[in-house]
C-alpha cells in the first residue's frame, strides 16, 4: 500500500467509496471480535494515541514508522475524530489499513466512540461528514457508529501491557470483567489522590497510584499504556512509572508522539517506554 496514495485518496473519496469502505470493514471486525479485550501474538507492535482529526501527524507516523512495508501491528488507542478539522479523512485511512492488514491493525474504542448515554463535547465529526458528503454524511456516521460496537475496550500482552484508552478501573479483578467497566476503561485518568475520586470530565474516576498498583497486580500487567489526555511533550508518566500517557495528535498545540514497542523483550515500565517514544 503506498502511502502517498491513501492520503491523497482519504482527501477525494467519494461518500460512496466511504460508505463501501465502511460496510468492508463492518463485515471483518463483526467476524473478528470475540469479546471486548485483545490477546496481541504480534512480535512488535507500534502504539498511536488520540489522533481527533490531526491526518498530518497520522501521516508522519505511517511514514517513519515504516508500517505498510513492516511485518509490525499497530494498536490506535482511541479517539480517531473530532476537534481536528480532518476526521473523514482519518476514518478513511485507518479503515484503509484494517481492509489491507486486517490482523495487523487493532483498533480500540475511545471516550469519543461514545457508549450509548455517554456523549462527548466537542463531537464535531458529524457536521464535519456532512460539510464534505451531504446528506450521505449523515448515513456514514451512523455507519461508524456501529463500527465503534466492534472496537476492542482494550488489548493485553500476558505478564506484560495493558492498552487501553482513559484508565483501570478501581474494582477489576480480571481481565474478561473489562466490559463491565467500559466506562471507567473510556473516560477515568489517572490522578494525585491516594484512592479515587469522581471525574471532573462527569464521567469515569480519577483513581490514585494505590488503586493502579492493586489493580495491575491482580492483572499480572507491568505498565499500562493509555491516551485520553494531551500531555504537552507528547508522553507523560504517572504512577511510579506503572502509567506510560500517549498522544499522537497536535490539535492541543504540544508535541506528538508514538511508540514502537518489541514485545519479545522484557516488560519495560513507563519511564523506560517514556525514553523510547518517537517525539514530534
Amino acid at each position: 500500500m503506498a502511502l502517498e496514495k491513501l492520503i491523497a485518496n482519504a482527501k477525494v473519496a467519494t461518500a460512496n467509496e466511504m460508505i463501501e469502505l465502511a460496510n468492508s470493514v463492518l463485515q471483518i471486525v463483526k467476524k473478528e471480535k470475540k469479546s471486548s479485550i485483545l490477546q496481541l501474538d504480534c512480535e512488535e507492535v507500534i502504539v498511536v494515541g488520540d489522533l481527533h482529526g490531526d491526518l498530518e501527524s497520522l501521516s508522519f507516523i505511517l511514514k517513519d514508522s515504516n508500517f505498510a512495508s513492516s511485518k509490525s501491528s499497530i494498536i490506535f488507542l482511541g479517539d480517531y475524530g473530532d476537534r481536528g478539522v480532518n476526521s473523514a479523512e482519518i476514518y478513511y485511512v485507518i479503515l484503509s489499513l484494517k481492509k489491507e492488514f486486517p490482523n495487523r491493525v487493532i483498533l480500540l474504542r475511545g471516550n469519543h466512540e461514545f457508549l450509548p448515554g455517554l456523549e462527548v463535547w466537542p463531537h464535531n465529526l458529524p457536521l464535519q461528514l456532512v460539510a464534505r458528503f451531504g446528506k450521505d454524511g449523515e448515513k456514514i456516521y451512523q455507519l461508524l457508529k456501529e463500527l465503534w460496537n466492534y472496537f476492542y475496550l482494550a488489548a493485553v500482552v500476558p505478564n506484560k501491557y495493558l492498552f487501553l484508552h482513559g484508565g483501570l478501573p478501581v474494582k477489576l479483578k480480571f481481565l474478561d470483567e473489562i466490559e463491565k467497566y467500559a466506562e471507567e476503561i473510556l473516560w477515568s485518568d489517572p490522578g494525585k489522590s491516594f484512592s479515587y475520586t469522581a471525574s471532573p470530565r462527569g464521567a469515569g474516576k480519577i483513581f490514585g497510584a494505590r488503586i493502579t498498583k492493586k489493580v495491575l497486580n491482580n492483572l499480572g500487567i507491568k505498565t499500562l499504556i493509555r491516551s485520553h489526555q494531551p500531555p504537552s511533550a507528547g508522553v507523560a508518566v504517572s504512577h511510579n512509572g506503572k502509567i506510560l500517557t500517549i498522544s499522537s495528535t497536535k490539535v492541543y498545540g504540544g508535541k506528538a508522539a508514538y511508540l514502537k514497542i518489541d514485545l519479545k523483550d522484557r516488560a519495560k515500565n513507563a519511564n523506560e517506554l517514556a525514553k523510547m517514544a518517537r517525539v514530534f
